[in-house]
């Protein structure tokens, strides 16, 4: 088939949905389909289309369905178009949803949030991440604790350097965090943080390898969103072997399971500041956690997500 993707313009190359957009074409390229990649649908005939993002997606979806009503269109639901755009602008949202013959959502518990005339259509699948070429090497010289992912509000992102704040004098944890500022008043809290708090470095935004090689060296990673559709960077850190602690919110319980035990309430520094206590201390925890994401690493292989698209597009034709 020709396939058009339609992934929004974002500040950066590696935004979430960015990022995902270019896996799913390298993937339906590999599943034998012609993919071109663009920010919005320029009317050019396509067998079937792709969006990312209910929300920015909505006109060009419109656009779509109105010139080839019978030909299919496959929406991704972000975090943002199903913990925010539904309830603050739901028109446009809803609209290309209803639009729409297939969701896919990423994280297993979404449909809680579809409208139940629409729960039908909808589709999990996990993304993926490739495992590691190379084994951890946790580094020695303290305990390492990774947060990956860019700096706005949504991202709650320095919980974990407020809760490092919050651990004894003799705590060895120490606060790594990678990403792009939104904004830059997020610029400034991350340096006057890091000014203010010795446990805490902020490294700003990245390339893809250098945030692999975190994930080799640190013993944990943290992330505290307040919501999320179904972060990448908990699927690179599960196949990679690396304890997480997450928020308890529905797109990392919708991808660790409910029965994680490495989940801190949102917004909660000291309920986080004791899991990262209980990292420093506590071997049989550190043990426990290992396992439990050894459990989920299999639902983020590369051939389980080729497979999902495999069976949703068979299903279109």
């Amino acid at each position: 088939m020709k396939i058009v993707l339609i992934t929004p313009q974002g500040p950066t190359s590696r935004t979430g949905n960015k990022v995902a957009a270019v896996r799913w074409a390298r993937l339906l390229r590999g599943l034998g389909h012609r993919v071109r990649v663009a920010s919005d649908y320029d009317g050019n005939p396509a067998d079937l289309m792709v969006a990312v993002h209910a929300w920015r997606s909505a006109r060009a979806i419109e656009r779509f369905k109105a010139a080839w009503p019978d030909r299919p269109a496959v929406l991704q639901l972000s975090g943002t178009d199903i913990y925010h755009y539904i309830e603050t602008d739901p028109v446009p949202t809803l609209r290309a949803m209803a639009l729409a013959d297939r969701l896919v959502a990423l994280n297993a518990l979404a449909w809680r949030v579809v409208p139940k005339r629409l729960r039908a259509r909808l589709s999990v699948i996990y993304q993926s991440a490739t495992p590691p070429a190379a084994a951890r090497r946790p580094t020695p010289r303290a305990t390492l604790v990774a947060v990956i992912g860019h700096l706005r509000d949504v991202k709650d992102p320095l919980r974990a350097a407020r809760a490092a704040r919050l651990l004894p004098a003799e705590s060895r944890v120490c606060i790594e965090q990678v990403g792009r500022a939104y904004t830059p008043r997020w610029a400034r809290r991350a340096r006057a943080e890091m000014a203010a708090n010795p446990r805490y470095v902020w490294r700003g935004d990245v390339p893809a390898a250098e945030v692999r090689r975190l994930l080799a060296r640190c013993h944990a990673m943290v992330i505290s969103s307040l919501s999320e559709g179904g972060a990448n960077v908990v699927s690179e850190a599960a196949v990679a072997g690396v304890p997480i602690l997450a928020s308890r919110i529905d797109g990392n319980v919708g991808l660790l399971g409910a029965d994680y035990p490495g989940y801190f309430p949102v917004g909660d520094t000291r309920a986080l500041a004791r899991l990262l206590r209980r990292l420093e201390d506590e071997p049989r925890f550190v043990r426990q956690l290992a396992r439990a994401v050894a459990r989920r690493a299999p639902l983020f292989r590369p051939a389980r997500e080729a497979a999902a698209w495999r069976r949703l597009l068979t299903g279109l034709q």
